[in-house]
């Protein structure tokens, strides 16, 4: 059965500032800024969005691999167009991973089943978003 999911955001009546949160109650609120300057832009909120689904992917598949984990953090860039609507064409994931009884194959395994499977802010995008990783284990 689909689940929604809806957020409000409120202009803070300055520049492109607009506070909000999702509708759920206790949800903490954070602050959008379309010029980047008080907060984060939404295409900036978009690439921390994909991190933090594919991270919380990433440990939960780990977890599930008996993996200790010690640290999980996740770098992504994002290639847009120069003309409008200036959209990603491009994202680049960089994973740091560190973990009792984790190596490279576990590490791409986790890392490729969030990316291609599982993380529905990725999987919420365009299609012809080319989608690419790195894995550094430490």
């Amino acid at each position: 059965m689909p689940q929604a999911r809806a957020v409000e955001l409120t202009w803070s009546g300055e520049g492109l500032r607009f506070t909000g949160a999702g509708t759920k109650p206790a949800t903490p609120a954070i602050e959008i800024d379309g010029d980047g300057e008080t907060g984060p832009s939404p295409m900036i909120a978009l690439l921390m969005a994909a991190a933090g689904c594919a991270g919380a992917d990433v440990v939960v598949i780990l977890r599930k691999m008996r993996i200790r984990l010690r640290e999980v953090s996740i770098a992504v860039e994002g290639m847009r167009r120069d003309e409008e609507p200036r959209r990603y064409v491009s994202l680049r994931f960089r994973f740091r991973l560190a973990g009792e009884g984790l190596d490279r194959a576990k590490a791409d395994r986790a890392v490729s089943l969030s990316l291609e499977k599982y993380c529905s802010v990725v999987s919420s995008l365009a299609p012809d978003i080319s989608i690419d990783y790195d894995i550094d284990l430490v």
